[in-house]
């Protein structure tokens, strides 16, 4: 009775050693925003393939094969099956170990009467050890290894998530060049005509000098923006091509893209964000690794139990038959004076998850902004477009006014030229809008989460208790 009272007081002493359980900083605590900024209907669930609803199959295509050979997310799966077998390591520290020994020897040696004895002699043992796991030492290493590999499948998520929305954001890109290009080259195939109409009329006698230099000037400005388009178009591609894991060259397209739905702003709960944000899940994870290996080091205060046993047989030509050994044991170590080692060890493990912690909160506040700003731009520039709709149409009618003031000898060629000009400006313009609203749209679609599903579910992580 008084060995055990005297063993439990010393365990006791060894575990006030670690000191209290310091819990995560509560300043890392954050309170979801009551609602988002702009509401205006609910979300639906997004699929897998959110970006077929653009409706362009070469853009199919092309994600699909960055997916397959983009050389970033071939390196994200190799870190999984690293976290992986990092797992199985630490799973294997629980386990017994079980060895085999064999051992045999020729040898002759003097016996007490002076004369030499030869013996050939053998042996042969199993040996067999075990920790055990009394105060979750090893359980806490495995459960930090499992939230490692959680949040390296989830970093494969968003990366995953990152590399779809990148090319379809910059598909999207390339489609706005090619719709700047075709407006560039109708532009320039109608001032060409006016070029060559007012030549002529110069040649007659019915323009002056200035307008057919104007309007030669006017055409070679179209002109000039063509190598320009063509050029960023080209270099679009490249880069499209290097994400998709293949040379650079031309990038297919099908048709137009054109997006048709009607994507709604959602007005959805934070935390369904951070159930399907794969950077969220993931820091949510290192937090769970590190709280548990903060476990771990304040188990390295407590005694380790050390079993061992081994067994199996000796044969020699000096005995009659084979004798049988064996070998059982047993040891407890525990921890004196380390000179500072484990609570050195328990703070640097506790500093990483605080630090991991404060990661988790910046990524929810990073989620948050973006949702906050894709919403937003999805919104403001859809009324922008729709303005600019106005301006393309008053500039149009306003350079038809000028046109026929021109061809009655109302105006000079200039007005009808700064008409022209407003009017590719506003143009272009308009264009711009539409694909940057399909930029926001695709922004949105990345903030949310996109259609990021895995097998391996993020769970919920609660507070660690002391003990």
């Amino acid at each position: 009775m008084r060995r055990g009272a005297a063993s439990l007081l010393a365990l006791l002493a060894l575990q006030a050693c670690a000191g209290p359980y310091r819990p995560a900083p509560g300043d890392a605590q954050l309170p979801p925003p009551p609602q988002w900024r702009r509401e205006e209907g609910a979300i639906k669930p997004i699929s897998d393939g959110w970006w077929r609803a653009f409706g362009d199959p070469a853009l199919d295509r092309l994600v699909a094969q960055a997916l397959a050979g983009n050389e970033d997310l071939k390196i994200a799966a190799a870190r999984i099956e690293e976290a992986r077998a990092q797992l199985r390591l630490t799973d294997a520290r629980r386990l017994p170990t079980l060895g085999l020994g064999l051992s045999g020897a020729s040898s002759r040696s003097v016996n007490a009467f002076g004369t030499g004895v030869d013996q050939e002699q053998g042996q042969a043992a199993v040996s067999s050890a075990y920790e055990v796991d009394l105060f979750g030492r090893l359980r806490q290493s495995s459960e930090a290894a499992r939230a490692d590999l959680l949040a390296t499948d989830q970093a494969r998520a968003a990366l995953r998530l990152s590399l779809i929305a990148t090319v379809v954001d910059g598909y999207v890109g390339l489609r706005a060049l090619d719709s700047r290009l075709e407006i560039v080259n109708e532009t320039i195939a109608t001032r060409g005509k006016e070029r060559d109409l007012i030549h002529r009329r110069y040649a007659a006698g019915y323009a002056s000098l200035l307008d057919e230099r104007q309007a030669a000037a006017a055409y070679e400005a179209a002109a000039r923006l063509r190598p320009a388009t063509q050029r960023a178009i080209s270099a679009r591609e490249n880069a499209l091509g290097v994400l998709a894991g293949t040379t650079p060259g031309p990038i297919a397209r099908d048709r137009d893209v054109s997006f048709a739905a009607d994507i709604a702003i959602p007005s959805s709960l934070p935390s369904q964000l951070l159930r399907q944000r794969p950077d969220i899940a993931e820091a949510e994870s290192r937090v769970a690794a590190a709280d548990h290996r903060l476990g771990a080091a304040r188990a390295a205060f407590m005694p380790q139990l050390q079993l061992s046993a081994s067994g199996g047989a000796a044969v020699s030509t000096l005995l009659s038959s084979p004798i049988t050994i064996f070998n059982l044991g047993g040891s407890l170590l525990a921890p004196l004076f380390e000179g500072g080692r484990h609570h050195a060890e328990q703070d640097l493990a506790a500093s990483r998850r605080d630090q991991a912690a404060y990661a988790y909160r910046a990524a929810v506040l990073q989620a948050f902004r973006e949702v906050e700003d894709a919403m937003a731009g999805v919104a403001f520039l859809s009324e922008e477009a729709r303005t600019a709709q106005r301006e393309v149409a008053a500039d149009r009618a306003a350079c038809e006014a000028a046109r026929r003031r021109y061809d009655a000898g109302y105006a000079s060629y200039l007005e009808q030229l700064d008409s022209e000009r407003a009017l590719l400006a506003a143009r272009i313009d308009e264009d711009d809008l539409h694909f940057q609203r399909l930029s926001a749209i695709v922004a949105l679609y990345r903030s949310l989460g996109g259609g990021w599903s895995s097998d391996l579910m993020p769970r919920d992580y609660p507070a660690q208790t002391e003990g």
